[in-house]
């Protein structure tokens, strides 16, 4: 019923038996009966077990749901007869399967495989499932099966890895662990390190109250596992040997290799899951959190000391988080504290921007003169008809609203948030590279194998099935762009149709913007008259965030559907694949709006008597005197605020909380009764299942998008990015400890194509801040006014000089205002902001030479300040190397005593050999065994069965 697989071949008996001087001698690879887990009050008899066997000696390292229902009385026929059915269940099953790779699983495999289910009899799955954990006992694990529990209609497999089997696992993936050989870490000597650990002393008190058990000066050398070198690590205590999320990776990852065959189809765990024969599979938590019988455990000590809000203020535990979660969900929230920290002094310097803009509002002299009443222009309507002539006086509070987000201080800002960025990128490095020097992840990677993906196989020996049986056999079959081209296209076709579907939406809400504000011209309410601009502003603003997190979520499954199509050959190019599809479409979901906002509304207007029209009817809309940029300010607050209190905040905990309480209804059960008498693994079948940490990465990343990006427009962006990250720390932190399964601990030495999309979008950012100061601030059209066409050289008639004059009587017919009086007074000469020349001229209604001299200032300040703000990243860059120097010191001494301690051994096994063959051996007595100076070291295996087994 078994058979072989190509990736994995079962210990052969006489080879098993040759671990057992490194077991306790009382494990065995058969499944133990149940036993009673509960007395006649329903409470547990072993309260004190924990997650462990019920013997109360085996801890379970993972566990498989399954669904009980009484075996039906006739038999139907099975649907594993139906060879052309099952084939397309298969196929859709094993669409969303995970890599084989070692302990680099990308998501949870219930959710992987959610979405593929198939309707299987349940006589078939529990065939299956016979079949799927008879292999398992084939491995070396050990099962036990609890289906008398409180959950009504699940049956749990609980699984428990022994020594000998996470021994062999952890030789063949070749995981790194701590030797008995330790060093002193000499701390650097220079001037950098000695601020860095003056720092670290400083900020002592806000350092998580986490006890290491080992001096920080202190570091173990690690070497790959190896049952022929057991002499080398410390295997005093076996149970603490390999912590739980590594038995837990070590466990899946023989759970991918274990097939369930029928007919001649090989099903794993994933294609297990998604047809239903499992219902979930995850490793467990270490422990209760809260509650009067909760023992001191890592899972309690990340709720008080990482999810708690009252240590906000603390730096967060990722040693602890790594050791619990792995690495790649440590390397983020690195990251996400690296990211906050730095936030720190660019909130700072926004906040003095924005101060310096409120002090000197009221000596701003366009303000003053858009303010004075004396002045008494007359500007054009903003709409045809409906909308009459309106006084500049009007415009005062907008004009000095402006101000405080358009002066000269906003270019400072501008420069030294590019700067911020670059530093960022660098400081991130450096710390990135002291996490993989502690973690012991220096050589991860460059010996890795990505395994092929379980839908790529599938494919592959589709494509083999088809081609001609003449073929040449040794040409080895893959999926080449021919068969990916009907994917591609699709993707082609489907992306761009998507982007076009965003644009569509934006235009929509223009005319939205244009038919209200006509509409509030006319009404006859006094109220809705009012405040017109604030009202179509705030309105049009909010329809925009609505829209955005609708489509995010559309969006997000449209991106992996389309993946899906490709058929990745590995998952890590599936997941960048995704990731980068996913990142094209959100974020030009989110800052389609503000470009348009930016740089395109109000310039595509034309001029009283010669507007631009769409759609008919509608006259394209204008910018206030003072500019777009207050309307793309309160565009960036909302959409910004918005996403992070409702998409990330809201959506992030409201809705596990809610699919938590939806389970424990479904399942009848009192609070009380999951509490007291519930089990680690019936408690932890209530949780939600990890998604994976790309959605948390995407937020981030569209945030330091719009951080960055538009920041010349709202220097308060990095204060409420502050605030908003501060809080979702915490937020992540509670749900990855409380209402989520723990994840499958997954190694990773950095944060992938993230880094990438960072360095790509703060490089971007220097060029729309360059355009956004030129094009859509006054900053340039106040610079050249002030120095070349200013009788005094100040800002006096700054105002007058960018307002061109219409004839009222060059309006085109039915476009003029209803009411041609205004106070009473009839209109001859109305004003427009434009640089064009007066009715007058000998060329009414042209272009400027102002106009023009503008536009080159405005180019010519786009190239300078693009090259010279990159020009110093470029510097910053090369100045700060990317390794810090004790760290490279500290790695190459680590090289430098393994290959001594290698060469120590080496040295001692030759000196024994020689003992052991000299003449005196073979007549002394003391050559006996046991009084041998140099013994033999103890080995698991002979070498030669050691490379068959493999």
């Amino acid at each position: 019923m078994m058979r072989r697989s190509e990736n994995y071949l079962p210990v052969p008996g006489e080879e098993k038996s040759l671990d057992r001087d490194f077991d306790d001698g009382k494990g065995t690879n058969e499944s133990i009966p149940m036993k009673t887990l509960y007395a006649g009050d329903g409470s547990l008899l072993h309260p004190h077990l924990g997650p462990h066997f019920s013997d109360g000696r085996r801890r379970v390292d993972y566990v498989l749901a399954y669904s009980v229902q009484k075996p039906s009385s006739i038999r139907r026929r099975s649907s594993r007869f139906a060879e052309g059915n099952f084939f397309r269940q298969l196929r859709r099953s094993l669409s969303m399967r995970s890599s084989r790779a070692p302990l680099q699983p990308k998501e949870d495999p219930e959710l992987a495989a959610k979405e593929q289910r198939a309707d299987y009899h349940e006589d078939d799955k529990r065939f299956r499932r016979e079949e799927f954990e008879e292999n398992l006992r084939a491995t070396g694990l050990e099962l036990e099966k609890d289906e008398g529990t409180k959950i009504p209609g699940v049956g749990f497999l609980k699984i428990h890895a022994p020594w000998n089997v996470l021994c062999r696992e952890a030789e063949f993936m070749k995981l790194k662990m701590p030797t008995r050989k330790d060093y002193n870490v000499k701390q650097g000597s220079n001037v950098v390190e000695k601020i860095r650990l003056f720092i670290h002393k400083v900020t002592t008190p806000l350092h998580p109250d986490v006890d290491t058990n080992q001096p920080e000066n202190v570091k173990f050398l690690s070497h790959p596992f190896s049952r022929e070198k057991q002499h080398l690590f410390n295997l005093s205590d076996r149970d603490k040997f390999f912590d739980t999320k590594t038995r837990s990776s070590i466990v899946y990852e023989v759970l991918k290799r274990t097939r369930c065959t029928r007919e001649k189809y090989a099903m794993g765990i994933t294609s297990l899951l998604a047809n239903g024969v499992y219902t979930s599979a995850y490793p467990l938590h270490d422990g209760d959190i809260e509650g009067a019988n909760a023992e001191p455990n890592d899972r309690k000590l990340l709720y008080e000391e990482w999810a708690s809000y009252s240590v906000f203020y603390k730096y967060q535990p990722i040693g602890l988080i790594r050791k619990y979660f792995g690495e790649k969900v440590g390397l983020y929230f690195a990251w996400l504290g690296v990211y906050t920290q730095m936030l720190i002094p660019a909130a700072i310097v926004g906040v003095i921007v924005f101060l310096y803009g409120c002090a000197t509002v009221d000596d701003n002299i366009p303000s003053m003169e858009i303010c004075d009443p004396r002045h008494n222009i007359t500007m054009c309507p903003l709409c045809d008809r409906a909308c009459s002539y309106w006084k500049l006086v009007t415009a005062c509070g907008t004009a000095r609203a402006s101000h405080l987000f358009d002066n000269p201080a906003t270019v400072f800002f501008s420069i030294f948030m590019a700067l911020w960025a670059v530093l960022f990128m660098e400081h991130w490095k450096r710390r990135q590279m002291r996490l993989n020097y502690a973690w012991d992840l220096t050589g991860f990677g460059e010996e890795e194998e990505d395994h092929n993906r379980a839908e790529y196989e599938l494919r592959v020996m589709q494509k083999t099935m088809k081609q001609d049986q003449s073929a040449p056999k040794e040409e080895k079959v893959k999926l080449t762009c021919t068969d990916r081209l009907p994917a591609y296209l699709t993707t082609v076709v489907m992306m761009g149709f998507m982007v076009t579907v965003t644009f569509v939406i934006v235009f929509g809400v223009i005319l939205y913007r244009i038919s209200i504000k006509a509409a509030l011209h006319i009404s006859s309410y006094p109220t809705a008259r009012s405040n017109i601009r604030a009202t179509v502003k705030g309105t049009a603003a909010v329809i925009n965030l609505i829209i955005i997190i609708i489509l995010d979520e559309i969006y997000a499954a449209i991106a992996r559907w389309l993946t899906t199509l490709e058929v990745p050959k590995t998952d890590k190019s599936f997941e960048e694949r995704l990731i980068f599809k996913t990142f094209i479409l959100k974020f030009v979901n989110a800052f389609t709006p503000i470009v348009y906002l930016a740089f395109f509304r109000g310039r595509l207007v034309g001029r009283p008597g010669n507007y631009l029209y769409v759609v008919g009817s509608y006259r394209m809309e204008e910018c206030a005197h003072a500019g777009c940029l207050m309307e793309l300010c309160i565009q960036l607050c909302i959409t910004m605020l918005g996403k992070q209190l409702i998409q990330n905040n809201l959506f992030e905990i409201g809705i596990p909380k809610l699919k938590k309480l939806l389970a424990k209804r479904k399942s009848e059960l009192e609070e009380e009764e999951l509490s007291k008498t519930l089990q680690r693994h019936e408690k932890d079948h209530f949780l939600c299942p990890f998604a994976g940490i790309n959605s948390e990465y995407m937020e981030m990343i569209i945030q330091f998008g719009m951080v960055t990006l538009f920041v010349a427009s709202f220097p308060l962006a990095p204060l409420f990015a502050l605030l908003n990250n501060i809080i979702e720390i915490r937020l992540d932190a509670k749900k990855f400890v409380m209402e989520l399964r723990r994840p499958i601990a997954a190694k990773a030495k950095d944060i992938g194509i993230w880094y990438n999309l960072l360095r790509g979008l703060s490089k971007v950012a220097v060029i729309v801040n360059a355009f956004v100061i030129a094009f859509t601030s006054d900053f340039i059209p106040r610079l050249v006014y002030q120095y070349t066409y200013s009788p005094d050289g100040t800002l006096h008639g700054f105002v007058n000089h960018t307002l061109s004059y219409f004839n009222v009587s060059d309006f085109e017919p039915m476009t003029d205002p209803l009411e041609p009086m205004h106070l009473g007074h009839e209109v001859i000469i109305c004003r427009y902001k434009d640089y064009r020349e007066p009715p007058w001229s000998s060329t009414p209604y042209e272009l400027s030479k102002e106009f023009w001299a503008i536009l080159a200032v405005r180019l010519g300040f786009v190239i300078v300040f693009q090259n010279v703000v990159m020009l110093m990243s470029d510097f910053v860059d090369w100045l700060i190397p990317d390794i810090p120097k004790d760290i490279s010191l500290q790695i190459h001494k680590e090289k430098i005593l393994m290959v001594e301690l290698f060469m120590k051994e080496e040295q001692g096994k030759r000196i024994a050999a020689r003992d052991h063959h000299s003449p005196d051996n073979f007549n002394s007595p003391s050559s006996a065994p046991d009084s041998h100076p140099y013994p033999p070291q103890p080995r698991s295996r002979p070498v030669n069965h050691a490379r068959a087994g493999w």
